[in-house]
């Protein structure tokens, strides 16, 4: 078994040409991103169909607490699943199941944990978010469900993707997260809408646990039928505890923990300041995030889909394929990118008006999602960039980055630009920040690329 499996690695990993092994790696991880931000999506669109701002309010605010998921997600996902795709490179197979088996019980209690912490201190953290007494009853009841009973589920079926994804299974592993995310989708209507169990954003909520429990079962069934064609182990006799894997998962997943964490912090800033202007500007918002949110996991589904390309090729020296792995999927996403942008620029109205027939709405959401687009293109090669990192175990260069986007760009671009341009200057800041960060992207990866080639005629 382990030197058929062995060979079918080495297939992909080393031998494949460069544009087929990107295809068949990006393409199953964009397709899969993109069904997760259309399930994102419907949850807006069919508590939108309520023609109520406040439940679609509710579901924006809830929205940096389901981002911090993220931040577990890449701690024990994409930090396990570098070090496992490293390992791979190296031919150390112990060392992969040790590291899976280790990423999916530390993600189970710490999503366990995530849960209880919301839960006990739903109060405050209600306030932190931005929620007034109008939309305080509606946010509390879409948390129930998708956080103090959801959070696991949505943790580890992300976890157990990264990890499928991680020996070259992509299409396993967006066959998990599409799943769940199609169920989501057909739920919606029936939990949310008057015709069904008229549950509003509450039923959202309970549509989202069901679906990432479904995805759950899926990755455990799939691990059991290929547990003699898989490297990947989930078994407790596997988890051992080791300092240096554990270190190692923390080395690259620690920095991508932060960087989403700060993402959570850069998005309640934003809701705080629009939570300002009323429910109809919080809606509107949130509709135009979700938009832009479908060029950006495109962007982030290519540098997500060539991770376990870059990692292999890294740890075993083959610098000349990673560099034109990178340099491939940098050029296809960029050019998704624009085309992203010219589209929501030409039709920003008419794309607002989909979720929600309100003319403030649609207004506010006009003009946000035309300062939206703007940065898509710039933030294709940052999410190339951080994934590069990530790959190769850069954990520094990653935290590096995220600093630079929220702490030292985004958050004070908000604060700036809201005081010059109230409310319409927000939708900008991310452009500021992308702008800055692409440009020292490019320097970074050239830099890099010349070091490994240093490294190799030294050697």
């Amino acid at each position: 078994m382990a030197a058929k499996t062995e060979q079918e690695k080495i297939e992909l990993f080393e031998r494949t040409p460069v544009p087929n092994a990107v295809v068949k790696m990006a393409i199953p991880t964009v397709a899969s991103s993109l069904v997760m931000v259309l399930y994102s999506l419907a949850d807006t669109y069919f508590v939108g169909m309520l023609n109520d701002p406040v439940a679609t309010a509710a579901v924006t605010l809830a929205s940096p607490v389901l981002l911090a998921f993220n931040a577990l997600n890449n701690l024990f996902g994409v930090g396990s699943s570098s070090l496992m795709s490293r390992s791979l490179g190296c031919k150390d197979y112990d060392t992969v199941r040790k590291t899976s088996a280790m990423g999916f019980y530390c993600a189970l209690f710490c999503s366990l944990l995530l849960s209880v912490g919301c839960t006990v201190l739903k109060s405050p953290l209600l306030n932190i978010l931005g929620a007034s007494t109008e939309t305080w009853t509606a946010t509390s009841d879409y948390m129930l469900w998708t956080v103090t009973c959801g959070a696991a589920p949505a943790i580890l079926n992300v976890v157990l993707a990264n990890m499928v994804r991680s020996e070259g299974a992509a299409m396993n592993a967006s066959i998990g997260t599409m799943s769940g995310c199609l169920l989501n989708i057909v739920l919606d209507p029936l939990f949310i809408l008057p015709w069904g169990l008229n549950m509003g954003a509450a039923g959202a909520g309970l549509a989202t646990f069901l679906s990432n429990c479904v995805a759950c079962i899926y990755f455990f069934v799939l691990l059991f039928i290929r547990r003699d064609k898989t490297f990947v182990s989930i078994s407790p006799r596997d988890f051992r505890w080791n300092k240096e894997i554990f270190f190692q998962i923390c080395n690259v997943g620690i920095p991508a923990a932060i960087q989403n964490l700060l993402n959570v912090t850069g998005m309640t800033v934003l809701n705080n300041f629009t939570a300002a202007f009323g429910a109809d500007a919080v809606s509107a918002m949130g509709i135009a995030h979700k938009i832009a949110m479908v060029p950006m996991y495109v962007a982030m589904g290519f540098s997500q889909g060539i991770m376990p390309l870059v990692s292999y090729n890294y740890a075993s020296r083959g610098y000349r394929r990673m560099k034109g792995v990178i340099t491939f999927a940098g050029g296809v996403s960029l050019v998704l990118m624009i085309f992203g942008t010219t589209l929501c620029l030409m039709e920003s109205s008419a794309i607002i008006g989909l979720f929600m027939e309100n003319e403030s709405v649609v207004a506010y959401g006009e003009a946000f999602l035309s300062g939206m687009a703007l940065a898509m293109p710039f933030l294709g090669i940052d999410f190339l960039a951080v994934g590069v990192f990530q790959a190769c175990g850069m954990g520094r260069n990653a935290l590096v980055f995220a600093i630079l986007r929220k702490v030292v760009l985004e958050i004070p671009a908000l604060i700036i630009l809201n005081s010059i341009w109230p409310l319409y200057g927000l939708a900008y800041a991310q452009l500021v920040a992308e702008f800055v960060l692409a440009i020292a992207a490019v320097i970074m990866l050239a830099r890099i690329f010349r070091s490994l080639q240093e490294q190799k005629a030294a050697a």
